[in-house]
């Protein structure tokens, strides 16, 4: 990601059966993100998924 992309802090993260976890999206805020998770639990997706917040680390 370079400097000029916009922000995407908010992570959709997914847990399966093993307690393996993924990163299934990225987003600019946290209602676009529940709304994801909110669509997959709809679908009946067995996993887990919830939503983070990762801050943006500057170097």
């Amino acid at each position: 990601m370079n400097d000029s992309s916009p922000p995407l802090p908010w992570h959709v993260i997914r847990q399966d059966d093993n307690g393996n976890r993924y990163r299934v999206g990225r987003y600019a805020t946290r209602a676009e993100a529940e709304k994801v998770v909110a669509g997959l639990e709809d679908r009946g997706h067995k996993q887990l998924y919830w939503v983070e917040h990762l801050e943006r680390r500057t170097v």
